[in-house]
């Protein structure tokens, strides 16, 4: 399976969420899907090196449906944004305009919350930003986390995962900890959507032994929700899938 089919985002809306990796994916995603529309609901690096055009818009509809009237191959995957904030980022839509761009047949991606370059994360209150459309939601956590102490450097807002994990500050996160979060109403799957299909993701799985813990992440999750599979994988490869748990 490649990693398009393996989570889910040939068609409809896929949200990404988490830490770990969520750039590497939405562009692992754009630039291996014929046409798609790349944006956000929330603050998003720039990201034109591997778009094929982004605007500066805000009517993000009527972009995308002038795109697609002229079908021109060089603009996609069409990168759509309200604002260019920074000159390191742009801002992000609302959720629910995110949602009237749904209404059209074109794959969307979307970064739905932030984490600040850290590879592992608990949602806060305010946070993810998912549109109700959302056909997929993929929660991102980088496999290097398993056996690191819970800590600032590594972990985007330690006080939510220790109140998912029971975890202090300064220990290791386990296995188990990771699968916690995943599993979790206020952690991955905080908002989901109903219907929408939410699917597990373990990134920088780069070598056997960061695999094997992935695969006991993946375990682990399995043992404590349904999903449909948790997806290993190294983002940055060429063939970025390792496993479909």
């Amino acid at each position: 399976m490649d990693i398009v089919g393996a989570l889910g985002a040939a068609t409809g809306t896929t949200c990404v969420v988490g830490a770990g990796g969520k750039k590497t994916t939405m562009a692992a995603l754009g630039g291996r899907l014929d046409r798609a529309v790349v944006t956000a609901t929330v603050r998003i690096p720039i990201f034109d090196e591997w778009a094929g055009r982004v605007v500066i818009t805000e009517d993000p509809v009527g972009t995308v449906e002038a795109a697609l009237d002229r079908s021109d191959p060089d603009e996609w995957p069409l990168g759509v944004v309200p604002e260019q904030e920074r000159e390191d980022r742009y801002r992000g839509y609302d959720p629910d305009t995110i949602d009237r761009v749904a209404d059209f047949d074109v794959p969307m991606l979307v970064k739905a919350d932030g984490a600040r370059m850290r590879r592992f994360k608990a949602p806060d209150d305010h946070e993810p930003r998912l549109p109700e459309t959302a056909d997929t939601v993929v929660a991102i956590a980088s496999a290097h986390v398993v056996g690191e102490p819970l800590s600032e450097g590594l972990v985007h807002r330690v006080p939510e995962v220790n109140r998912i994990t029971g975890l202090e500050p300064g220990e290791e996160i386990t296995a188990a900890a990771v699968a916690d979060v995943f599993a979790s109403d206020r952690g991955g799957r905080k908002d989901v959507p109903n219907g929408a299909t939410y699917v597990p993701l373990l990134n920088m799985v780069d070598d056997s032994d960061l695999e094997a813990s992935a695969r006991e992440v993946a375990r682990e999750i399995h043992d404590r929700v349904n999903v449909p599979r948790v997806v290993l994988a190294e983002m940055r490869a060429a063939d970025p899938v390792v496993d479909v748990v």
